[in-house]
């Protein structure tokens, strides 16, 4: 497998030594009561950074007493995972973080610091992030079938531009270049910036991203979107069909989520404190509709339905990883 690497404003690092703090401030009553706190693995400012804000002041609002937001960034959430897993099991530090730590990573890296099926216990999927495949507007094809027939005819010049090597949108598309007889070359990039400014140059002929990096340049008419992950349609984007809707299955699991864990050892019933209590913040209209605004689309379940989303998606990678030979490194 060929990958090209082109160059790009460093738009995120790795193993950022940053630490911010949020406090919601907790009702009269509450007062006494050991804070909650939710720990991000990412920067203040970003979608999961925001989106644990807005979980933190519904929590609040819901009389869940004071909710600690903090912010560990770096290793693509690990060290905020790492650091969840040796907390105390008592149900007042919860991990926020993506669905991939648990479903794609296991099978991408040779050694990890966390075991995703022991050291913490899913307590509810959050929300789903929708992502999709996008083109510059100059670009002959205007969905994935006729991408596919125009690489054909093109095979040299099929490429895949990429925030993140080893991604579902990565992996999803050599599945598809496989399945295809297409041969569709990744093209990594420092973040998705520079990857998009290449998408509207032509520079690539597609490129992956979550839905919400690319609504603006969507919205603008900079870029095309051929296709979005999943099995239903993104509600920003009810105009744009699914990959699955055109018959191409390898994206149906490239829809990643947000979940809420816990340090393994967690009492039963503060597991299902916590599932109860985050469950009932999902169901606030005006927290959703924030949440939207950021490209994430409300998508509450139990934590058992985590459990089983995390097995059922990595069942579903395994084995086009395998397929790739991938190795994913820092």
């Amino acid at each position: 497998m060929t990958v090209k690497f082109h160059s790009g404003r460093l738009t995120w690092l790795l193993g950022t030594a940053f630490s911010g703090l949020m406090i919601v401030a907790a009702p009269a009553s509450a007062a006494d009561d050991a804070p909650m706190h939710i720990i991000v693995g990412y920067a203040p400012g970003g979608a999961a950074d925001s989106l644990a804000r807005i979980y933190a002041e519904q929590l609040r609002q819901d009389g869940q007493g004071t909710v600690i937001v903090e912010n560990r960034p770096g290793a693509s959430a690990r060290l905020a995972l790492d650091y969840v897993k040796r907390s105390k099991p008592d149900g007042k530090t919860i991990f926020i973080g993506p669905s991939p730590l648990f479903t794609i990573f296991p099978l991408t890296y040779k050694k990890l610091s966390y075991d995703a099926d022991k050291d913490l216990v899913p307590v509810a999927v959050l929300t789903d992030v929708p992502t999709a495949v996008a083109a510059g507007v100059q670009q002959p094809y205007k969905n994935m079938k006729e991408f596919l027939d125009w690489a054909k005819q093109h095979p040299s010049k099929a490429s895949l531009g990429l925030a993140t090597i080893g991604s579902a949108g990565h992996l999803g598309t050599v599945a598809l270049g496989k399945a295809s007889g297409v041969a569709i070359t990744p093209t990594p990039y420092r973040g998705a910036s520079p990857m998009l400014v290449d998408v509207i140059s032509g520079n690539v002929s597609i490129g992956w991203d979550a839905v919400a990096s690319m609504m603006s340049l969507y919205k603008g008419g900079k870029i095309q979107l051929l296709g979005v992950s999943g099995t239903r349609r993104a509600k920003a984007l009810p105009e744009v069909p699914t990959m699955k809707e055109q018959g191409i299955n390898q994206y149906e699991f490239a829809t990643s989520w947000y979940g809420a864990f816990v340090p393994a050892g967690t009492p039963a019933a503060e597991q299902a404190k916590l599932e109860k209590a985050f469950l009932q913040a999902s169901t606030n209209a005006s927290s959703a509709a924030k949440l939207e605004t950021l490209g994430l689309e409300v998508n509450a379940q139990s934590g058992e339905a985590a459990r089983k989303r995390i097995q059922t998606e990595r069942a579903a990678w395994k084995p086009i990883v395998e397929s790739t030979g991938f190795v994913a490194e820092d």
